[in-house]
């Protein structure tokens, strides 16, 4: 009884915060940013590993131009990530962490949480869409058997958007061929 009691707790309590992390995001997101589909195509990529192929990626934002700049994230953007084969929620979460270890940056204990909470398990075809404001982000999550994108979640936290985002978009990227490519310089 204390144990399901607990759990129902805890639902509530990840249910007003994530609540809340929405509201923020539509309060103060961009009306751009809900237009993110017809926003133009700065570059497009595709990340392999030694013969396996994992995702082909593409940027876009409202002019179809990346600004580059010290803030890894100074305008609104939209990078889409069409999955060509299965990725456990871990397994992202664990590359995540990884190449933010990589690039020398720290990641905090409620990054990874926030992240567990929006990660799906993915599928071959699935498509994961990160729209960021410049500030905050929201990942959309298409499965491979529809055309409906569903809210996987918010991330509220700046710092985060950034890091997240930075493992694409920095010069510091462990892919740096696929980051050019992204941003435009080498189409």
């Amino acid at each position: 009884m204390m144990r399901k009691a607990s759990c129902v707790i805890r639902s509530t309590f990840l249910s007003i915060l994530l609540g809340f992390s929405s509201i923020s995001y539509g309060q103060t997101g961009s009306a751009d940013i809900e237009t993110w589909q017809q926003w133009q195509t700065v570059g497009e990529a595709r990340l392999s590993w030694f013969v396996f192929d994992i995702y082909d990626s593409k940027l876009v934002t409202p002019n179809g131009e990346f600004e580059v700049n010290a803030d890894v994230t100074p305008h609104p953007l939209a990078l889409e990530i069409r999955y060509l084969r299965d990725i456990s929620r871990e397994d992202l979460l664990s590359a995540t962490e990884e190449q933010w270890q990589k690039m020398g940056i720290t990641a905090k204990k409620p990054w990874r949480d926030s992240l567990e909470l929006i990660f799906p398990n993915i599928k071959k075809g699935d498509k994961l869409t990160y729209i960021t404001d410049g500030e905050k982000g929201r990942l959309l999550f298409i499965r491979h058997d529809s055309d409906k994108a569903e809210v996987a979640g918010d991330v509220a936290d700046q710092e985060l958007n950034d890091a997240f985002l930075a493992i694409w978009l920095s010069p510091k990227t462990q892919y740096p061929s696929l980051r050019a490519k992204l941003i435009g310089w080498n189409q």
